[in-house]
C-alpha cells in the first residue's frame, strides 16, 4: 500500500527568474498555472484526502491570480503555504497582500559560498525583512548554505533570534559533474558538509531531526546499493497538472485524467527510490534549529 496523503507541493509557474545552478526543481518550462488546471486539482486532491497545498514556484508571487489561487483551496478546506524568494516591491507587496490567508510562509535565501556557486542575490537579511512584512502565523528562513564561517554563522543567528521565525537548512547538493568541473569528489563535498555542520552548531541548536537527516544524505551519496521507496505524504503537482508522488518521479498521473484513473495512481504503492534531491524537499519538519 502506499502512504496516505495529506498534503501537496504545487508548482504554480514552470519557469524561476533566480535559476540558481544548484537547484533541484524538476521541472524546466514556460507558463503559468492556469485557474481550471488548479481548480480540477484540488477538487481531486481533496477526493484523495489532501488536506493542506503548499505554493512554490518558480515565483508564487509572480503568478497574476495568486489571491485566487489561495482563496480557492480555502473554499476546498484546505490549508495553504507558500515558499518564495520574494525580495523586490512588487513581490513583497503580493506576498502581503495574502499573507493573512497563509498559515505558513518559507522565505528562501543562501549562505555567502551559496550565493557565489548559485549566482544569486537572495541573502539572508533580505530574506527576513520579508518575513517581517508579512502577517502571517508560521514563518520560516530557508537557508541554502555552503562554507560557512565563524562571523557568517553568528549574523545569521543574530538576524532571527527573538523574531518568532523558524530555520531550516538546506546544504548545498552539488550534482558529480559540477563537482568534477570544481575538481571536487563527493568526499570533499561531505568534509565541507562536515565543516558546515560544526560552524553551524557553535551559533545553533541543531535538532535531532535536521542531524538524522544530514546522516541520511550522507548515506544516499555514498551508498552504492539502491535507496528505501519513497514513503512521503506529499504529491507534487507541476504546472500543467501532471500529478507525482515526487518531484522526480517517473510516473504520473494528469488532474484531467478520469477519477478512477487518478485514484488507482494515488492507491497504487509507490515506485520512486529516495534521491539526495528530493529528500531535501519531503522533510517533515520545518524547524531544524533554534538561535543558540
Amino acid at each position: 500500500m502506499s502512504t496516505p496523503v495529506r498534503t501537496a507541493l504545487i508548482s504554480t509557474a514552470g519557469h524561476c527568474e533566480v535559476a540558481c545552478s544548484f537547484c533541484f526543481r524538476a521541472d524546466r518550462a514556460r507558463g503559468f498555472l492556469t485557474i481550471t488546471t488548479y481548480t480540477r486539482a484540488l477538487s481531486r486532491l481533496k477526493e484523495a484526502g489532501v488536506e493542506g497545498v503548499c505554493l512554490t514556484g518558480g515565483e508564487p508571487t509572480h503568478h497574476p491570480e495568486l489571491r485566487q489561487l489561495v482563496r480557492l483551496a480555502l473554499q476546498f478546506g484546505m490549508a495553504v503555504s507558500m515558499v518564495t524568494s520574494a525580495r523586490s516591491e512588487a513581490e513583497v507587496t503580493a506576498l502581503a497582500e495574502i499573507g493573512h490567508l497563509l498559515t505558513n510562509v518559507t522565505v528562501s535565501a543562501d549562505s555567502r559560498g551559496a550565493l557565489t556557486l548559485g549566482r544569486t542575490t537572495r541573502t539572508a537579511a533580505s530574506a527576513v525583512a520579508t518575513l517581517g512584512a508579512v502577517d502571517t502565523p508560521s514563518k520560516v528562513l530557508h537557508l541554502t548554505y555552503w562554507d560557512l564561517d565563524d562571523e557568517e554563522a553568528a549574523e545569521l543567528s543574530g538576524l532571527v533570534a527573538g523574531t518568532g521565525i523558524d530555520v531550516q537548512l538546506s546544504p548545498v547538493l552539488l550534482s558529480e559533474a559540477a563537482l568534477r568541473r570544481d575538481g571536487r569528489s563527493v568526499q570533499d563535498s561531505l568534509m565541507q558538509r562536515a565543516r558546515d555542520t560544526a560552524v553551524l552548531g557553535q551559533h545553533f541548536s541543531l535538532s535531532h531531526g535536521y542531524r538524522s537527516y544530514l546522516d541520511d544524505l550522507r548515506q544516499l551519496q555514498l551508498s552504492e546499493e539502491e535507496s528505501h521507496p519513497c514513503r512521503s505524504a506529499t504529491l507534487y503537482m507541476s504546472a500543467d497538472g501532471e500529478v507525482r508522488r515526487c518531484p522526480y518521479g517517473a510516473s504520473e498521473v494528469s488532474v484531467h485524467a478520469p477519477r478512477t484513473e487518478i485514484r488507482a495512481f494515488l492507491d497504487a504503492a509507490a515506485t520512486d527510490r529516495v534521491v539526495p534531491d528530493c529528500s531535501a524537499i519531503c522533510r517533515p519538519d520545518s524547524r531544524d534549529c533554534a538561535a543558540a
